[in-house]
Parts: C-alpha cells; sequence; structure tokens
C-alpha cells in the first residue's frame, strides 16, 4: 500500500508512517509522531508527539491530537498519547497528552468512536469499543471502560470512572463513578435503571440482564452500604461471571458511585 501526503501538508522529518497511509491538505504531522499502517488523516488536522497510532485509524478535519495539556502543573515534560487500531476521531476533537503528575500517558484503546468536538483530557484511559457522542468533555485522569456510551455534551470529573457497558444521557455531569452496566443522567448524574438495550444488543442472554438488573437492585434499592453492596454481589456471582465487573467497578472506586 502507498502512503500519500498531499502537497500542502507538513510533516516532521521525525515522523514515522506506515504503509498505506493518507494525509490530507494542510495537516500538520511534529516531531516524534508514530502513525500505523492505513490511517487516514484528513485535512487541517495537528498531530503533536510523542504520539503513537496503530492501524487503520481515521482522523477527521481540525482535530488536535497529542497536543501538551493546559494543565498548570505541566512543565514541559516528555509525556506521551497512545492510540490503537481502528478508532474514529471526528471533526475538532482534542486529545491531549499525560503528565508526570500521574501515569505520564493518556490512553485509548481499539475501535472507539469519539466524535465532533469531544475532548479527552490529561493522563485518561479510553478502553475499547466505546462511543463518545459530540461534545463529550473528559476531564484528567479520567477512565472509561469497554463498551461505555457517552451521551452528547457529558462532562466527566477528573479521577472519574465510567465502568463497562454503562451508559450517560444527554448532558449528564458525573462527579463521582459510574458502576458497570449502569445508565445515568442529569446534573448532577442520577443512577436510573441498567443499560439493558445495550446489552442486548451485545449478545448478553435475557438470564444474564435478569442477573445484573439484581445486582442493580441490590446496590442501589436496598438501602445497603457500598461494603454490604459489595458483599451481597460477591455472594451472587456464584451464579453467573458477569456480575464481576459489578464487583470491579465497586472495589476501584475511588470518588464513591453515583447514586
Amino acid at each position: 500500500m502507498q502512503t500519500t501526503i498531499h502537497p500542502t501538508a507538513i510533516v516532521d522529518e521525525s515522523a514515522t508512517l506506515g504503509s498505506g497511509v493518507s494525509i490530507g491538505p494542510y495537516t500538520i504531522v511534529g516531531p516524534q509522531v508514530e502513525i500505523g499502517d492505513g490511517c487516514e488523516i484528513a485535512s487541517h488536522v495537528v498531530l503533536s508527539g510523542p504520539t503513537t497510532l496503530g492501524s487503520n485509524n481515521r482522523i477527521y478535519q481540525f482535530a488536535t491530537v497529542g497536543q501538551d495539556t493546559p494543565d498548570k502543573k505541566y512543565k514541559g515534560e516528555d509525556t506521551t498519547l497512545v492510540i490503537g487500531d481502528n478508532n474514529v476521531i471526528r471533526e475538532g476533537v482534542t486529545i491531549h497528552r499525560g503528565t508526570v503528575q500521574d501515569r505520564g500517558e493518556t490512553t485509548i484503546g481499539n475501535d472507539n468512536l469519539i466524535m465532533a468536538y469531544a475532548h479527552v483530557g490529561h493522563d485518561s484511559v479510553i478502553g475499547n469499543h466505546t462511543i463518545l457522542v459530540n461534545n463529550v468533555a473528559l476531564a484528567g485522569h479520567v477512565q472509561v471502560r469497554d463498551w461505555a456510551i457517552l451521551g452528547g455534551f457529558t462532562m466527566v470529573h477528573q479521577y472519574c470512572s465510567i465502568g463497562e457497558h454503562a451508559f450517560t444521557g444527554m448532558g449528564a455531569a458525573i462527579g463521582k463513578d459510574v458502576p458497570a452496566y449502569v445508565m445515568v443522567a442529569g446534573h448532577p448524574a442520577e443512577a436510573k435503571t441498567i443499560n439493558a438495550e445495550g446489552l442486548r444488543r451485545r449478545g448478553f442472554t435475557r438470564e444474564e440482564i435478569s442477573l445484573i438488573s439484581r445486582a442493580y437492585k441490590m446496590v442501589y434499592r436496598r438501602g445497603l452500604t457500598l461494603q454490604e453492596a459489595l458483599e451481597a454481589l460477591i455472594e451472587l456471582r456464584e451464579e453467573s461471571p458477569v456480575i464481576q465487573p459489578w464487583i470491579d467497578s465497586l472495589k476501584s472506586s475511588s470518588r464513591g458511585i453515583v447514586r
């Protein structure tokens, strides 16, 4: 596969381009940027390094990827952004590298869709198969786990975690951790139910969804403390491993969970 670079694009001599890469007009690829095979970079994109892109990513116009963070603690240290394979990064998205005060790296996995004007802050970690709808804003140090969907204009406070298969409604303001499977909405966000439709679409059985619903009631409807709910979930896990993400969400929570 042939790599093509538009004559108006500026590609630093230290950048590394794989085979079949396409770079559009007026795009700037800076030093220490690695672009994997088959990536398509549209016009007017800015890629700054150190940044590594895997294979078959598509970045749309006016996105800024790999820029240093505006965090005032950042003093120009050599931090990184690592992006996996098969991601779609739409118009105007901003993704910042890490800081030495935390991981030193912002990480995005595989098969994610990051829609127009979303922002991924420094040291954040996005898993696989997630969707960030238009204008989602992730502060620094945020974790978004596999298959989560964040509705348009969702705001996530620093150090918050969004669990596997979770769903946030439009304009949700997230100030605490969202456990796996939970659907939240509001400002501030409140738990509403489980993401049953999303689970059905991903092949969860009726029995598994019913068990996840039982777990939700344990956490949110029985008036249990977080520790009591965790103990109940550990018992419920004996019926199916689908309860494990629930347990992981509660055990790893550092900010408390959305209630």
